[in-house]
């Protein structure tokens, strides 16, 4: 992982090693600290990616947020010219769980020996004893394509909803036109977020926050019901009790449907973007 930074009233900080998403929440809360989010340079893909080599890497897989909302995926190209073997790096389109999905799938299909193909028919009895060996001593791997292929599929069909209870921390960090930003506040109405294109989008307002969090249940309610099966992630920024409720919900509406349901604790960086308050769920394949 190559962790993003934080800037918080002029001090940088870096996610997950001094910066947690508790300590972020506040300074949020104090309305007069400045926060913003920095991306890493390519000096620390590159250093990874190096790393990653060292340990034995024959190719490697870099899969990151959407380019839309940052320029870390650009940084991660940057860097990917100067890496001692070949690097495959996806703009995943997506944050939150829609990225930590599409990561979990490609790590899992990259851990994991493809069937061996049938033996051809024909061959002498030596010989087909001698190509079943070569099968157990040398398993087929899936290729760094098909592991990149793997983490777009999956970014690809996620879907994400967000409810906020500003959309100030989103205009301030460029992540949301000033015209939507204030369409979605009018009258006092709560916005519920989309990702659209890699980007965020106001897909409608509710009243109250109650209605905003009944509502984020209905979507991903009538979105895993229109698909075989999906795995769930629910993120919430200091708000545990109210994000495992939904969870349980998802849970007791859908049952064997989900293969999977996360609860997690939205990144500091997204929570920068995002302001105390945020509550999302996401959707994704199987």
């Amino acid at each position: 992982m190559v962790p993003l930074g934080v800037v918080v009233d002029g001090v940088e900080h870096v996610e997950g090693v001094d910066l947690l998403s508790s300590g972020l929440l506040t300074a949020l809360t104090h309305g007069s600290r400045k926060v913003t989010t920095s991306q890493p340079p390519p000096a620390a893909f590159a250093a990874a990616y190096q790393r990653a080599a060292a340990a034995g890497a024959r190719e490697i897989v870099s899969v990151h947020l959407s380019g839309e909302l940052s320029g870390t995926v650009r940084a991660a190209q940057l860097a990917a010219g100067s890496s001692p073997v070949p690097v495959h790096v996806v703009d995943s389109r997506a944050v939150g769980m829609a990225l930590g999905f599409a990561v979990v799938g490609a790590a899992r299909l990259a851990a994991t020996p493809l069937p061996p193909h049938a033996a051809p028919t024909g061959l002498l009895a030596g010989a087909r004893s001698w190509w079943h060996d070569r099968q157990r001593v040398e398993p087929v791997r899936p290729t760094a394509d098909d592991v990149a292929s793997c983490a777009r599929r999956t970014a690809e069909s996620a879907r994400v909803w967000f409810l906020v209870d500003s959309l100030e921390h989103l205009r301030r960090g460029g992540r949301l036109s000033a015209p939507a930003a204030a369409l979605g506040t009018v009258l006092g109405l709560r916005p519920i977020l989309t990702l659209s294109d890699g980007g965020v989008a106001l897909l409608e307002r509710v009243r109250t926050r109650r209605a905003g969090r009944d509502r984020l249940v209905a979507l991903a309610l009538a979105d895993v019901s229109a698909r075989s099966s999906a795995r769930v992630a629910v993120h919430h920024l200091g708000q545990p009790e109210v994000a495992q409720t939904l969870a349980n919900e998802l849970v007791a509406a859908l049952g064997d449907r989900l293969v999977e349901v996360v609860v997690s604790e939205s990144s500091a960086v997204l929570a920068a973007h995002a302001g105390p308050g945020v509550l999302g769920i996401v959707v994704a394949d199987a």
